[in-house]
């Protein structure tokens, strides 16, 4: 059973860092990539990792800021973010998918979490 299970979300102030981590299970992907989904909006995108972890695509808003990464041995893919703002508030949800390039489209990931919950005060 193919199963993503996030972790590292919690309750911080503008400027702070969180690290999310998303533990992978019944298979190994080829990109993984982090969404996030804010109260009212629509899922959008916020970084992808191809399987070597040398490709990576951010979204425009978080570039500088946050680092996707992967731990091959592990089967685990990280979201190092720094410099929080209020606006990144959020669920941010883990990703799996076939395609090797990562990219922003959700239809190229096959398989969910259930999301960890982001909330960064002023």
């Amino acid at each position: 059973q193919v199963k993503l299970v996030e972790s590292g979300g919690g309750l911080v102030q503008a400027g702070d860092s969180l690290r999310l981590s998303c533990a992978a299970s019944g298979r190994t992907f080829n990109t993984m990539g982090w969404f996030r989904q804010a109260p009212g909006k629509a899922r959008e995108f916020v970084a992808a990792v191809n399987l070597s972890g040398r490709q990576t695509m951010y979204a425009a808003f978080v570039k500088g800021r946050f680092t996707i990464s992967r731990e091959y041995a592990r089967n685990t893919q990280l979201l190092q973010m720094n410099s929080l703002k209020p606006e990144d508030t959020g669920t941010y949800y883990c990703a799996g998918g076939s395609i090797a390039d990562p990219g922003a489209d959700q239809s190229r990931y096959t398989d969910w979490g259930q999301g960890t919950q982001v909330t960064v005060t002023a």
